[in-house]
């Protein structure tokens, strides 16, 4: 049972306040020795005033002292022995009438605040409070009995009470509110430690969450890129059994041509390879996931589609076509399509309603290059600082690099921010195949590249 109290969250009555550090327990010590020599300081101050017409001797008044304050050196770790070392002393001190009346109320209210505030047994705690001030309150009636007993003056009236009650009921009040006091802030102390470790908890948690949240997408993204595999090879090889069954027909009357769809086939093959390669290249990483489309449908021809949403959504688009658009690989089409599908949801959220936004897709002969500007009179931020997703630039720098290609961002001047991605339109490796292929070659040359 104790085990299992010691291991309770804060959220459980059973919880327990950390054991205190290495600097708490030093503070603690040097804490202790500067009461003592205060406490010192103290007692040779009174004696020189001459409050008390017998004192205690000095062995006895720096041994009460001694008791008093030295405990103090272990009051986080051991609370109920520096309130029992405080209260004992402060007893002796006052029935042996030891000159010092100012460190021996700091030190005992300042154990009572350390039981409250870092007792761990909460139930001893309250019964060692208990019996402290039941103890206190006893003494100080034997006190208001004793001076009651003493002989005297007659002492006159004032009102309706003797300057000796007057005297006790302020003694009284005073003793309310000092133990009251330490017992209060002990327990709001206590309870502020366990707020903190609450708070704690319930961060580690999140991030756990977070954590395991982020796996899933890691898992998910990698079954959705799976997907896109199977699309690309899908689609390369129906396209080759399409050609190997044309040439096949065409062999015989049309060599030459069947010649051509063979070279189709040659080229379709290595597209396929390069790839597979390139999504193998993704799945060996980290990227996250964008959304849960399916990616087998999705290219340049659907942003007219992103285009239409996002003006209804409140932005106005400009979206032009710049060049002879050509054939675009699956791949290098699907990532112009995250890349503005991203952009524009970035626009969106940090732009503002009614901010505009240029869209513009060029060919060149080698390239195709998507560029998103807007106005972005409220960027304050960088998307990539947006909670909402964390991954918005880089998903798109660790797309446009896996295909070959470039990608510059940052803010315009006055106000807004660009995305510029460019893409190679055929692999590095598919061009340097198709021009080794252009060169007189044995016959069985290809074949072994292949």
């Amino acid at each position: 049972m104790a085990g299992q109290h010691a291991e309770a969250g804060p959220t459980s009555r059973h919880w327990v306040r950390p054991a205190p550090t290495a600097d708490q327990r030093r503070n603690d010590v040097l804490i202790a020795v500067g009461l003592f020599c205060l406490s010192i300081l103290s007692l040779a101050l009174f004696r020189a005033i001459g409050l008390f017409e017998d004192p205690a001797g000095p062995v006895v008044s720096v041994a009460a002292l001694a008791l008093l304050t030295f405990p103090l050196a272990v009051r986080r770790s051991r609370p109920v022995v520096a309130v029992l070392g405080a209260a004992t002393g402060l007893v002796i001190m006052t029935e042996l009438e030891v000159p010092e009346g100012l460190v021996r109320e700091i030190a005992l209210f300042l154990a009572l605040y350390t039981l409250g505030a870092w007792g761990q047994n909460r139930r001893r705690v309250q019964w060692v409070q208990i019996g402290v001030i039941a103890v206190m309150a006893l003494w100080l009636l034997v006190a208001f009995f004793r001076a009651s007993l003493e002989p005297g003056d007659d002492e006159p009236v004032v009102g309706a009470m003797t300057p000796v009650l007057a005297m006790m009921l302020y003694q009284l009040l005073v003793n309310v509110l000092y133990f009251g006091g330490a017992l209060w802030f002990g327990q709001h102390a206590w309870n502020s430690a366990r707020n903190e470790a609450r708070l704690q908890e319930q961060a580690e948690q999140l991030r756990a969450e977070r954590e395991t949240v982020a796996a899933q997408a890691v898992s998910l993204e990698r079954m959705r890129i799976a997907r896109e595999l199977h699309d690309s090879v899908a689609h390369h090889v129906s396209l080759m059994g399409v050609q190997a069954g044309a040439a096949r027909t065409l062999l015989r009357h049309d060599p030459t041509q069947a010649e051509q769809f063979i070279r189709h086939i040659e080229e379709a093959a290595r597209q396929s390879v390069d790839e597979m390669h390139t999504l193998i290249g993704v799945l060996r990483g980290n990227e996250r996931p964008d959304d849960d489309d399916s990616a087998s449908s999705l290219g340049v021809e659907q942003i007219p589609d992103l285009v239409e949403q996002t003006e209804a959504a409140g932005l106005e688009v400009s979206y032009t076509v710049l060049g002879d658009p050509v054939p675009l690989r699956p791949l290098v089409s699907l990532c112009l399509y995250r890349i503005v599908q991203e952009s524009l949801t970035n626009a969106r959220k940090h732009a503002g309603p009614g901010a505009r936004v240029d869209l513009r897709l060029r060919y060149r002969d080698s390239t195709v290059e998507i560029e998103c500007t807007d106005d972005g009179a409220r960027r304050r931020t960088s998307p990539t600082q947006e909670p909402s997703s964390g991954h918005g630039l880089v998903g798109m720098a660790e797309r446009t690099a896996a295909l070959g290609g470039t990608l510059e961002t940052g803010p315009r001047t006055p106000s807004g921010f660009r995305i510029r991605a460019e893409l190679p339109l055929q692999p590095a490796a598919s061009a340097q195949a198709r021009t080794e292929s252009a060169s007189p070659q044995p016959a069985g040359s290809e074949r072994s590249h292949l």
